[in-house]
């Protein structure tokens, strides 16, 4: 594997009820991730996956275990400095609406005290990788924008200040089917260019199959499959056969 940029040790998550109990959401996840490589995690709603990406970037305190981004233990790390070192896209996209395309894509960038010139370069940069026209789309607000237009503005805005770790939660569940595998092309064609690791959430096993280089099947709170899509492909695992059966 490439230079390890994401490493989970033993990582677990439990909720404490009102009356003391402790319920596990999240347990004893090891797994490394190296430069150009994307995880693709899935599992069902409730096994856990956006709860562990949560507790990559401290969202969420961990309660067991440990998480290392590009060597450093995340804990160590004052949370918002963490998070901006951190591409993180949501499926709800999250663009500020009073911002244009260039104000939200720049965010953090300007919060680092980047030059103007730098930012401006590095805007008209991504813009143009996410497949938006900078000249058109870069004085546009979000509402001017198609759901997947808003999308590739998200993708760009987490690579704004080129983090070494991309955290992505089922970006594209949102979408209408033709868009949503435009979108899934799209990407497959960029993680091929940048240097990134990404973790990619998603609950749809074609998606999984055709972005992630390594396939992480959670099942209630468990990684109970880590390996390349051919492995995931052969697997018996009952959880395994489940999702290939939805093929």
């Amino acid at each position: 594997m490439s230079e390890t940029v994401l490493e989970v040790r033993g990582l677990g998550f439990a909720r404490r009820g009102s009356d003391g109990s402790s319920q596990s959401v999240v347990a004893d996840l090891t797994f490394a991730l190296g430069r150009a490589e994307t995880l693709a995690l899935l599992g069902r709603s409730g096994s856990g996956k956006t709860t562990t990406l949560k507790l990559i970037n401290r969202l969420l305190e961990p309660t067991a275990g440990s998480v290392h981004v590009a060597g450093q233990e995340v804990t160590t790390a004052r949370g918002v400095q963490l998070r901006r070192r951190i591409g993180y896209v949501i499926q709800e996209v999250g663009l500020f609406p009073h911002f244009t395309v260039e104000q939200n894509v720049a965010l953090i960038p300007r919060l680092e005290r980047w030059p103007p010139a730098r930012i401006a370069a590095r805007v008209r940069t991504l813009l143009g990788m996410v497949g938006l026209e900078p000249d058109t789309f870069a004085g546009r607000y979000p509402d001017q924008l198609s759901g997947g237009q808003r999308q590739r503005v998200g993708v760009a805005r987490a690579l704004a200040a080129d983090p070494p770790l991309l955290l992505l939660d089922e970006p594209f569940g949102a979408l209408d089917p033709v868009t949503r595998v435009e979108l899934q092309r799209e990407f497959q064609s960029l993680a091929q260019h940048l240097d990134k690791a990404m973790v990619f959430v998603t609950h749809d096993v074609r998606e999984a199959l055709a972005i992630g280089t390594r396939v992480g099947l959670m099942q209630d709170g468990r990684l109970v499959f880590l390996g390349s899509p051919g492995e995931f492909r052969s697997c018996p695992h009952p959880e395994c056969r489940a999702f290939l059966e939805a093929l």
